[in-house]
């Protein structure tokens, strides 16, 4: 449903986008994850006719963006990274706009507004409210709604959960996983690795305009080296010491200033556990906390892009292409 091939985007001498190929099949959810900058929104923009690659294509539902944007266009919902809804109509008024630009009779889009307002708990707003005076969360919500009131068989979130409490972001889960079971291609891009974790049946890392790695989530975990140690300091001053400990022994670390954690790789296991106690011991490096766990995206994150998700890019090298 969706096929990106060989997408290039530059602007000036900055290389947005560098030969990004990606497939996504009827009913799956495909995670698109990277650093700020790596080229998510500009992925997102050529996909949804709002800018033109300089080579390459990308095709929705077998029409190209290139060639045939407004066949492509009827088959595409989107929600972005904003709220798109007009401040001076109402829920209601807002979804049946949408449905009517789609073509719908106005009985049949205020039939389907109804249905998604149902759906996403707007139901309960008076009638008369305009938009302007909802929440955050409520805009968010009444901007996805209106991504999906045509029905369309591919559908592109880009952050859809952003600003969204525990209970509006867990709604829109569930929203999101109902669409790949009715058969939608839906393409979301996140900085919310949970979320990632929690949707995608298969996830594409971004960096620097390519594509680093690809799998699910369970194999691009296994990226990240197995089991991993996490250790959190009772005090702050021996945080440097300890890392220079973990590092002499040969393992990958990172640590945080303000939390006084540190992680690390643990290739013998409750083994390498031991080891690093001992020698915390040894040093007069008290420990408040120790643990094993198995590896989450962010410590994929750190691996493949040497940053986490919200960050901007960095000065490392271009990773090779991972396929996993």
């Amino acid at each position: 449903m969706i096929h990106l091939r060989g997408l290039t985007k530059r602007f000036g001498t900055f290389q947005a986008l560098d030969g990004v190929d990606l497939t996504v099949e009827a009913g799956k959810v495909q995670g698109l994850l990277g650093p700020n900058g790596a080229g998510k929104t500009t992925t997102v923009k050529v996909l949804t006719t709002l800018l033109e690659p300089d080579e390459g294509d990308a095709f929705i539902s077998g029409y190209s963006v290139r060639r045939e944007a407004h066949a492509a266009r009827t088959c595409l919902g989107v929600s972005g990274q904003y709220a798109a809804v007009d401040d001076k109509l109402t829920g209601m008024e807002n979804l049946t706009l949408v449905g009517q630009l789609y073509g719908m009779r106005r009985s049949a889009a205020r039939a389907r507004a109804r249905e998604l307002l149902e759906h996403f708990r707007l139901d309960g707003v008076p009638s008369g409210q305009r938009t302007g005076s909802y929440s955050g969360g409520m805009r968010r919500r009444l901007d996805l709604a209106g991504a999906l009131v045509a029905r369309p068989p591919v559908v592109v979130l880009d952050e859809p959960t952003t600003g969204l409490d525990p209970r509006g972001r867990r709604d829109t889960w569930e929203a999101i996983a109902s669409l790949a079971d009715d058969g939608t291609a839906v393409l979301l891009t996140t900085q919310y690795l949970e979320e990632a974790d929690e949707l995608s049946d298969s996830i594409a890392v971004i960096d620097r305009g390519r594509i680093v790695a690809e799998g699910s989530a369970s194999e691009l975990k296994s990226r990240a080296g197995g089991v991993r140690l996490d250790f959190t300091l009772a005090d702050q001053g021996s945080l440097a010491d300890a890392h220079a400990l973990l590092t002499a022994a040969g393992l990958d670390v990172t640590r945080g200033e303000r939390s006084r954690r540190l992680s690390s790789s643990a290739p013998h296991g409750e083994g390498s556990l031991v080891t690093a106690l001992s020698a915390f011991d040894e040093a007069n490096i008290t420990v408040s906390e120790a643990s094993l766990r198995q590896p989450t995206l962010d410590d994929v994150f750190l691996k493949i892009t040497d940053q986490p998700p919200g960050s901007a890019r960095g000065t490392h090298p271009m990773p090779e292409r991972v396929s996993v």
